[in-house]
């Protein structure tokens, strides 16, 4: 179609006996028609026009999610950056992932800048933290801990506020760029870190990015454990998938929403997530 007919269908929009009909032809033709519906909705001074317009940029821009989503998970689900920056246009359909993937590569050049070859595990880790949690002050947001917000890496990068899990997903997306043995790990209620050193008889230890990058042993994360009075499982202790983190930023995600009470978005959160499933 033609600029000109693209405008032409979006015009009978206002026309509620063929509205229908005019919303599933502009539904089909995919988000390329978005700039044209935002242009509309900027010239119209109807409030029922305007949300009518925003209804469909929305449904366009979540079915194209949600086809992104199947992508990366047909792909291998390995680009965990790339799967958190998917979550991350569900609230911000125009966030730009080269923008992220540069602020986590800057991160990436200070700490590299910081460690030596022959340093420790133990060390290696200390200067991640400093860097991270010192010199850019990322913490936890204990005031706003159910708000979305925790789980888009966008807004946790320029507010250095998250989740567990979200602070944890930029330690990791850092530490994998200096090539260190470092995993995501599954615990309840708290998502963790694990450091797998590849020296002779060296143990794996923990990484509590939620509290500053405080370091754990096995022994700490089973007395966890035991006082959530819970059996121990493998998946406590042993390093899980990028596919599995994205699941779990997602559950969290929905779960923001229901505390918020806002059952559509919470809804539509299912729908990615059974994606993943």
């Amino acid at each position: 179609m033609t600029n000109k007919e693209i405008k032409a269908l979006i015009s009978l929009l206002d026309d509620p006996e063929i509205a229908p009909q005019i919303q599933d032809r502009i539904q089909n033709l995919g988000e390329s028609i978005i700039p044209f519906l935002e242009e509309s909705w900027e010239e119209t001074l109807d409030p029922q026009q305007q949300q009518r317009l925003e209804d469909l940029i929305h449904n366009l821009q979540f079915e194209g999610l949600q086809q992104r989503l199947r992508v990366w998970r047909e792909a291998g689900a390995t680009d965990l950056l790339e799967g958190m920056w998917l979550l991350n246009t569900y609230q911000y359909p125009d966030a730009d992932l080269q923008a992220l993937n540069r602020a986590i590569e800057q991160l990436r050049f200070e700490a590299w800048t910081a460690l030596r070859p022959d340093m420790h595990p133990a060390d290696q880790v200390q200067t991640l933290n400093h860097v991270l949690f010192r010199v850019h002050k990322f913490a936890a947001n204990t005031q706003h801990f159910h708000s979305p917000a925790n789980s888009m890496l966008q807004r946790v990068m320029e507010t250095k506020r998250g989740n567990p899990l979200a602070l944890c997903v930029i330690y990791l997306l850092v530490a994998q760029r200096l090539n260190l043995p470092v995993h995501g790990v599954n615990l309840p209620n708290l998502f963790v870190l694990t450091f797998r050193p590849q020296l002779p008889g060296a143990e794996p230890f923990y990484i509590n990015c939620y509290n500053r990058g405080l370091v754990l042993s096995r022994t700490d994360i089973e007395h966890y454990v035991h006082q959530l009075n819970l059996s121990p499982n493998p998946i406590f202790f042993e390093p899980c998938t990028h596919l599995d983190i994205v699941r779990r930023a997602l559950r969290n995600l929905q779960l923001s929403f229901e505390k918020l009470q806002e059952p559509v978005k919470a809804a539509e959160v299912a729908v990615l997530l059974s994606i993943l499933e």
